[in-house]
């Protein structure tokens, strides 16, 4: 199971760097709009490795996610304005 990236153990994610992207997300949607970040350990051998995912939750529509493909740490807000552009 290790193999794929399940039952390692790894550091948290950097809080102050959650909540800088939460802050960008929250600067690009609408008000009211719900935002969670989690920095996630892909299992597939095809990613890679740490991506960030971002949650967001509009009042009376389907929660959508937006994916950037690095760690937490590392995201940019142009990473992030790119990835919610991706979303319908």
């Amino acid at each position: 199971m290790a193999l794929l990236g399940f039952g390692r153990r790894r550091e948290p994610a950097d809080d102050t760097a959650r909540r800088r992207v939460e802050e960008w997300v929250r600067d690009l949607v609408e008000p009211g709009t719900v935002v969670k970040v989690n920095e996630i350990l892909c299992p597939d051998p095809s990613c890679p490795g740490l991506e960030t995912i971002v949650l967001v939750m509009r009042p009376g529509r389907k929660t959508q996610a937006a994916k950037v493909a690095k760690p937490l740490a590392e995201v940019t807000r142009a990473e992030v304005e790119a990835a919610l552009a991706d979303l319908p």
